[in-house]
């Protein structure tokens, strides 16, 4: 059986199209799994930070805040967790982070965004066992500079053992979206 010129072309063109459509078109967040890869770390000069809360509604119950991080300049990279202080008053208390959380090295493209959680549990008001949260304060890995964020959530449960930990964990940067 012979093909004729057009087949051949109409076939060419269609398996053009099918391997464009697998390109996304960009870099927009990828994972670094090279070592030596490097990029400069993301700094919040250089991003917008929008958070939006899900707010847990009595005490023992879960909220979570979601941060999208949208990259507003050069390529930049996140390389480890963000970072989470919650302040009461003069005391800033470091949340942990998710002990499931991977901790990788993304590159973040112009314009492009990932997001992360702040997972907590709703402590009671002036019962000694919540953290009278007025204020979040994010910090972006390898970076120095902090944003704030005013907190009207609630108080946040402190974990069992007395050593004032909030409860609460931060979990990994995902793309945005996903």
């Amino acid at each position: 059986m012979r093909a004729s010129a057009s087949t051949a072309a109409a076939f060419a063109f269609a398996a053009a199209l099918a391997l464009t459509a697998c390109d996304d078109g960009g870099d927009s967040v990828t994972e670094d799994r090279e070592t030596g890869r490097s990029g400069a770390a993301c700094r919040l000069d250089g991003v917008a930070v929008d958070a939006v809360a899900s707010a847990a509604p009595a005490a023992g119950d879960t909220g979570t805040v979601s941060f999208t991080v949208t990259n507003r300049g050069a390529a930049c990279a996140l390389d480890g967790l963000p970072a989470v202080n919650l302040v009461a008053g003069g005391t800033s208390v470091k949340v942990p982070a998710d002990a499931a959380a991977p901790d990788r090295k993304l590159t973040l493209a112009e314009g492009t965004a990932v997001s992360f959680t702040l997972t907590y549990v709703r402590g009671e008001a002036d019962g000694g066992r919540g953290l009278a949260v007025t204020t979040a304060r994010v910090t972006l890995p390898g970076a120095a500079d902090t944003r704030d964020f005013p907190w009207s959530y609630g108080d946040v449960s402190l974990k069992d053992g007395g050593d004032g930990v909030p409860d609460a964990t931060v979990g990994p940067f995902q793309q945005a979206g996903d």
